[in-house]
């Protein structure tokens, strides 16, 4: 699906970002003009004031029924954001939020239960449009809202559908907070790499390319990710040796990661309240 249901009635941004600047770019390669946009955000970037001399509409009043509202602001700020947005709701707006932590249940009480909203969860590497982006629509939400939703995410990358908000957590736990994890792997491989006598910059070079590399091939073979292990492991070698400590059933690495995973989780369960 294209974004062509926004043109005309237009999309609302509040709150442009890292995050909101990536989805804006997005949506601008995909064929959006800047007119098509109002934005509200208290500290726009010289960007944003470039695109609004070629009429993207920054911090002014709102259009009287846009197709799209997206929320991106931080979690802290909805309290003081949402009330300019409230206008919006019980209309024909779609709602979509990429605030982390905040429930749909906190929307439906800015914008009314009638209103159709959507809960994305992307995660950083959208900014290269390299993200993943999990979505679940309230009850107002019709199929057509989050056919609607999923192609504005899809402009920062790929996503997948929730069968319920209770998932949200684990998603947060694997792909919202899972680049930290990654960005982690390559500082101790390379930390690794430099304790066996590497000079610093070429073993984070090693490591980064190697961690880039690894997960492009995860993503584009068939394989699943054991029989890409076993295809790189001769029996006895150098990569069996690594993989005897690294797969150790009480101190290796899956018992490690279910436990990171799961304190992600509890802590997004905690904050959620």
């Amino acid at each position: 699906m294209d974004l062509d249901f926004i043109a005309g009635r237009g999309l609302v941004l509040l709150g442009c970002g890292k995050m909101g600047t990536a989805m804006l770019e997005g949506w601008l390669d995909g064929g959006l003009e800047p007119s098509d946009f109002t934005i509200l955000d208290p500290a726009p970037s010289a960007r944003l004031e470039a695109l609004a001399r070629d009429g993207l509409r920054l911090n002014t009043a709102l259009p009287g029924d846009p197709a799209i509202a997206v929320l991106a602001v931080k979690p802290q700020m909805m309290g003081e954001a949402l009330p300019a947005l409230k206008a919006l709701g019980s209309g024909g707006t779609l709602f979509v939020s990429v605030a982390a932590g905040t429930p749909i249940a906190r929307f439906e009480e800015a914008f009314s239960t009638a209103t159709p909203i959507v809960r994305a969860m992307p995660n950083t590497p959208a900014a290269i449009k390299r993200g993943i982006t999990a979505l679940v629509g309230n009850a107002a939400a019709t199929a057509t809202h989050l056919d609607h939703a999923e192609a504005l995410m899809r402009s920062v990358g790929r996503t997948v559908r929730l069968d319920d908000e209770g998932q949200m957590d684990a998603v947060t736990a694997v792909s919202g907070s899972g680049p930290a994890y990654v960005f982690l792997l390559i500082e101790a491989l390379a930390a690794a790499g430099e304790a066996e006598g590497l000079p610093p910059a070429m073993a984070l070079d090693l490591a980064r390319a190697t961690v880039g590399g690894a997960g492009d091939l995860a993503e584009r073979s068939g394989d699943t990710p054991d029989r890409l292990r076993v295809n790189v492991t001769s029996p006895g070698g150098t990569t069996a040796a690594a993989l005897e400590v690294l797969m150790d059933d009480a101190a290796g690495l899956a018992p490690l990661m279910r436990r990171a995973v799961s304190a992600a989780a509890a802590r997004g369960r905690a904050l959620r309240g």
